[in-house]
Formats: structure tokens, C-alpha cells, sequence
């Protein structure tokens, strides 16, 4: 099978870089930019099957050792910046991820979640009012991004004053930043997360983390270095997803006048468009990287054992076999069963919190500015270089 090199700046236009991969096969082998050799799948149906794979795992001591092994040298001799951080349940198989779910689980049900909404409400009411007045506004910093980390760092436990360094290393460690920048980044999150345990143990507050530190189910709980990455993981993907959907819903809207009418004509479209924006422009372009122990066919390509394969969830919720007209915007399409939080065992566990806050947000900011507009050239926007986090790296908008 002859291998795709993948440009530098593949993420400008993850789309079409789906879209060729695609047409040239359900499975490819492809050289990503820093060397790794791997296989992405684009296809929904063979993408929603290896997402629940067993033969595909993702044990993070194993997955290291595969990686070392499959970089050049000059690449490997860099290190990585993931081991500290890593003892978490996405990078986890059974039976160790059905124990530490097992343990977090209970915060993200849809009736858990649901109790959050006033407090939701509060802080967008609050960022919209700081916008009030303003022509123009990036609405990242001001608007997409104080949100989610605010609801997830008071979820856990985190001071207010620690939360604007949190979000700048979790930027860093998930752009594809220089590995110097990665390791630093690593490296203060895990001292800070290291404190904030250390604190939580020796004074319990009514928030998640105190709730983790000294959870016991079963008898079980969690080790020092689980907790650590687990406070990670949950910081972590606990607003970048949503981050980056309620930006991505926004550019969306903002480039489909007609979809944006109909949802201001009829805001209980809201809950199936957030969806639809899900689908159509999801916050995740690869899932985390999953290892074959076993020869996988999938579509016709035979993935050996031993082979690192990428999950392409914006390649899947575009593929034509499974939506009609999937590159067109349709707040009112039956758009549920997508792949944008996973399939499996490794569904997100947030994605409840993620559909909330992006309700609310969406129809918060409609509601305030009615006549807001896109305040740049669509070709001009700038996507974050990564092949994790599909996000931009700003918005600007003109609000009245």
C-alpha cells in the first residue's frame, strides 16, 4: 500500500483532507508531519466498528513503547511529555478503564448535569453582558472559552486565579506545538495538579475532585498517579471540547444566514441543531491514537498488528454513504448517531455538559446579538495546528 505524507498544515483544512483520504480508500496509510506512520480511517461505518474494537487498544505503556519503536530516531530522542500525565481512562483498556469510569461516571449522567444549568446560565448571562456595548469582539477569549473553563475548573475544584494558566498549558500541550513548549507545559500542569490533590486531601471541599480523592467503590480508589492524570483528563477535555464547539457552531451559523434565521425564528431547534453542529463541524478531528494486537480489516485494507490507527471523527460524520449532502449545514436533520464524542467504551464521559453549555451559549449570544456577523474572510480564519483538537485560533465578529 503506498503512504500519504501529510502536508504541515493539514489541520487548515481537515475537511478536505478527509475528503481525499476518502476517495482513495476507507483506510489509509499515511506518514504524519513528525514521522509517525499510521493508519486513518474516513469511513462512518468502518469508523463506528473499530471505535469498539477490542483488537484496537490504547494501554498507555504499550502504546509508548510501539511509538518510540515506529518514530526516527531524531524524533524519539526528543521525549515525550504524556507518561506523568497518562495514567488516565482514555488511555486506559479493561478492566482498569471500566474501574476508573466506573468512579467518575456518576458526574456526567444526564440528571447530574441537568442540575448545572442555572449556574450555566449565570455565566453566559455574565460574559454577554460584558460584551454588551461592543461593535466587534473575538469571541474565543471573551466568549467560547471562559465558559466551558469556568464550568468544569468550579465542577472540580479549581481557584479562580489558577484558571487562565490552566487553559494556556492545556492549549499548548494539545496544539502541535514544539516539544521544548509540551514538555514545559506537562511539567507545571503537573505540579500545580499534584498541589491541588495534595489539597484536596487534607481539606475536602464539595467539589468533584475532593469527591475522587477520597472515592472508594468497592474498596477500590484511585492511585496517586491516576488521580493526577484523571484531574487532567477531566480539566482538559472538560473545556477544550466544548470550546471549540461552540466556536465551531458559531463560524457555522455565521456562514449559513439561512440556517441562522431559522434558528432565531424557532429556538427549540436548539437542542437537535447543536447536534447537527456535532456532526457537521465537530470540536474533535482524530481520536487519540489506538494500536492494532490482532490484523483488522476494515473495508477491504488490512491493518496488521502492531499498527497505530487514527480514528478521523470529522472524516466519518462527512462520509456521503451515511448522511445525504453531509458538507451541507441543516439544524433541522436527523443528525443523531454521529461519531463527534467517540463510539464504544471511550465515549465521552462529558458529553452531556458538552451539549448543555453549548445550548445555552448558542442561544444566549442569539438571543443578546440578533444582527451578529462574521467580522473576517472565511479564507482568513486560522485552524489550531493539531491533529487532536479541531478549533480556530480566533473568531472576530461584529456584534451590532
Amino acid at each position: 500500500m503506498t503512504t500519504v505524507e501529510v502536508a504541515e498544515d493539514f489541520a487548515q483544512d481537515a475537511h478536505l483532507f478527509a475528503e481525499l483520504l476518502r476517495a482513495g480508500g476507507p483506510a489509509r496509510l499515511v506518514r504524519m508531519p513528525r514521522g509517525l506512520t499510521c493508519y486513518i480511517v474516513t469511513d462512518f461505518t468502518q469508523a463506528r466498528a473499530l471505535l469498539a474494537d477490542s483488537r484496537l487498544q490504547k494501554d498507555n505503556v504499550r502504546a509508548h513503547a510501539l511509538f518510540e519503536a515506529k518514530l526516527p530516531d531524531e524524533v524519539a530522542a526528543q521525549g515525550g511529555f504524556g507518561e506523568s500525565l497518562g495514567h488516565h481512562m482514555l488511555n486506559m483498556d479493561p478492566p482498569d478503564h471500566s474501574r476508573l469510569r466506573k468512579l467518575v461516571n456518576k458526574a456526567f449522567t444526564g440528571r447530574t448535569v441537568a442540575r448545572l444549568r442555572p449556574r450555566i446560565e449565570e455565566i453566559t448571562a455574565e460574559l454577554l453582558d460584558a460584551l454588551g456595548g461592543r461593535e466587534r469582539a473575538d469571541l474565543l477569549p471573551s466568549f467560547a472559552a471562559p465558559l466551558p473553563i469556568t464550568v468544569i475548573c468550579e465542577l472540580l475544584g479549581v481557584a479562580p486565579e489558577h484558571r487562565t494558566e490552566f487553559a494556556d498549558w492545556s492549549k499548548t500541550l494539545l496544539s502541535a506545538s514544539e516539544p521544548a513548549a509540551g514538555q514545559a507545559a506537562a511539567q507545571n500542569m503537573f505540579g500545580y495538579l499534584t498541589g491541588l490533590i495534595a489539597q484536596k486531601r487534607a481539606e475536602p471541599a464539595e467539589d468533584l475532585l475532593s469527591d475522587l480523592v477520597h472515592a472508594s467503590d468497592d474498596g477500590d480508589s484511585l492511585s496517586e498517579p491516576e488521580l493526577v492524570s484523571m484531574a487532567f483528563l477531566l480539566l482538559v477535555a472538560g473545556h477544550e471540547t466544548t470550546v471549540n464547539l461552540i466556536a465551531n457552531s458559531v463560524l457555522a451559523l455565521l456562514r449559513e444566514p439561512a440556517q441562522l434565521a431559522l434558528l432565531r425564528e424557532d429556538p427549540s431547534l436548539l437542542p437537535n441543531a447543536v447536534e447537527e453542529f456535532l456532526r457537521f463541524d465537530g470540536p474533535i478531528h482524530l481520536a487519540t491514537l489506538r494500536f492494532t494486537t490482532a490484523p483488522v480489516e476494515a473495508g477491504g485494507v488490512t491493518i496488521p498488528e502492531g499498527e497505530f490507527v487514527l480514528i478521523s471523527l470529522l472524516g466519518a460524520n462527512r462520509d456521503e454513504a451515511r448522511y445525504a449532502e453531509p458538507g451541507k449545514l441543516d439544524v433541522t436533520r436527523a443528525a443523531g448517531g454521529h461519531l463527534a464524542f467517540g463510539h464504544g467504551i471511550h465515549y465521552c464521559v462529558g458529553a452531556p455538559l458538552a451539549r448543555l453549555e453549548a445550548e445555552i451559549a448558542l442561544g444566549g449570544l442569539l438571543a443578546r446579538f440578533p444582527d451578529i456577523e462574521l467580522d473576517a474572510k472565511p479564507d482568513e480564519l486560522v485552524y489550531r495546528p493539531s491533529s487532536l483538537i479541531h478549533g480556530l485560533e480566533s473568531l472576530p465578529v461584529r456584534l451590532r
